[in-house]
């Protein structure tokens, strides 16, 4: 059986070809039919995400490299030209291809190395292609030990521990500031998809209501729809602050609408409770004074630049932990499928022996006579024990030599010495 995946990924082509390679979620299901069809097809499975297209395969050992067939096979389901599409795939087989598949698994191969989505995006590949009867007992075995291995990584190292993005770095610093988000108020001045982000994950952190803010009365609509919010005139928004305890800006105008003087009223307001303020426009939006005054916590876009690549390092070095598992499991899965090729061969031998035995102990009857059954059964467990102890040396020496790089030469040879072809 020859394990293969081809694809395109974030590293290999650009964004222009990753879009017209994508298959969307009916395109996906006629694309696994199609696939099905291919000669040489024993299983499958498409991977599709906004970073990568992928497609897995098993195929028999004397097939048709499965590179040239995904070529074809992505050319016209994707209605792209075969040679259009062939610069941009790379290819990986046999142990290669396992380690992709567990370190793309792992989120080791992810734009954002250890980012969450990845794996659950794997996982629906899978079930899809369960459903369509894609996949079943080889691929099924390594995708299960992949899931295995995401996991094994995710709970031995902090790869996925420290935010790497704008949002989730303004939520963890969120969390510093006041320990829980339950309850919190949070304010969207300006409808930015940043601004958006951050109040996504903040809510999903706890934060209470979300009151909206927009120069632009349509588009604040739509994110008091979004977040279920509540709508904050632009001219009247500064009154408000007194009661929000997280304010996210992004408004393009092109100076500050928050300043230091209108913070200290705020202040005042609120009785010092404290204020995280998150600034991520360019040009920003509240002056940076304002981060003198006490219990106000202002942090701009370079700021929490500086916090993600702190947490960048952080998993970069968790990475070369996760590298080395990873490194461990394609060994111990390579070492498992040697042994379940060499598995034939061990019930060959032993069906070979016990022929002989069989044979020789049916020759010896004639000689014999009748036997009592005592006699019987003590021939039999003679002459099985003889043959398990003539069979245990070669059958041990198959298993080792299984995991060998040259094994099956000795295999071969024991195979010829016992006439098992």
């Amino acid at each position: 059986m020859k394990f293969s995946i081809t694809g395109v990924n974030h590293k290999s082509a650009p964004v222009e070809v990753r879009e017209r390679l994508a298959f969307d979620d009916h395109a996906l299901s006629e694309a696994l039919v199609a696939l099905k069809g291919r000669p040489g097809f024993c299983e499958g499975m498409i991977l599709s995400t906004c970073n990568r297209v992928e497609v897995a395969l098993t195929c028999e050992e004397n097939s048709k490299t499965s590179a040239v067939a995904v070529d074809e096979f992505l050319a016209e389901t994707r209605h792209v030209q075969r040679e259009w599409v062939t610069p941009y795939l790379y290819h990986f087989e046999d142990s290669d291809a396992i380690r992709h598949l567990f370190r793309v698994a792992a989120s080791l191969d992810s734009m954002v190395v250890g980012e969450p989505q990845i794996l659950g995006q794997l996982k629906s590949a899978y079930s899809l292609a369960k459903e369509h009867g894609a996949v079943s007992g080889f691929m099924d075995t390594l995708l299960t030990r992949a899931f295995s291995v995401a996991k094994r990584v995710r709970s031995e190292t902090d790869i996925g521990a420290n935010a790497v993005s704008i949002s989730y770095a303004a939520v963890e610093l969120a969390r510093e500031i006041f320990g829980s988000l339950e309850g919190k108020k949070i304010m969207i001045v300006g409808a930015g998809k940043m601004s958006e982000l951050a109040a996504r994950h903040l809510r999903r952190s706890g934060a209470g209501q979300i009151l909206v803010t927009n120069r632009t009365h349509e588009r604040a609509l739509e994110m008091v729809e979004l977040f279920d919010g509540k709508l904050v005139d632009y001219t009247r928004f500064l009154s408000a602050l007194p009661e929000v305890d997280i304010v996210i800006s992004s408004s393009a105008a092109p100076h500050y609408i928050i300043r230091r003087d209108d913070m200290k009223r705020v202040l005042e307001a609120r009785r010092n409770r404290p204020m995280f303020l998150i600034d991520i426009a360019v040009p920003r939006n509240i002056e940076p004074t304002v981060n003198a005054l006490d219990n106000v916590f202002l942090y701009d876009i370079d700021d929490l630049q500086k916090v993600i690549e702190t947490n960048l390092q952080g998993r970069m070095d968790s990475a070369k932990e996760a590298e080395a598992i990873v490194h461990e499991e394609v060994e111990r899965m390579m070492a498992r499928l040697k042994a379940r090729e060499v598995a034939p061969t061990i019930v060959k031998l032993q069906d070979e022996l016990e022929r002989l035995r069989a044979a020789e102990v049916a020759r010896m009857r004639t000689k014999l006579g009748a036997l009592t059954p005592e006699q019987e059964q003590a021939i039999e467990a003679l002459t099985k024990s003889m043959i398990n102890k003539i069979a245990h040396g070669p059958i041990s020496e198959i298993r080792r030599q299984a995991s060998q790089p040259d094994g099956h030469y000795i295999i071969n040879a024991v195979r010829k010495v016992f006439r098992l072809d």
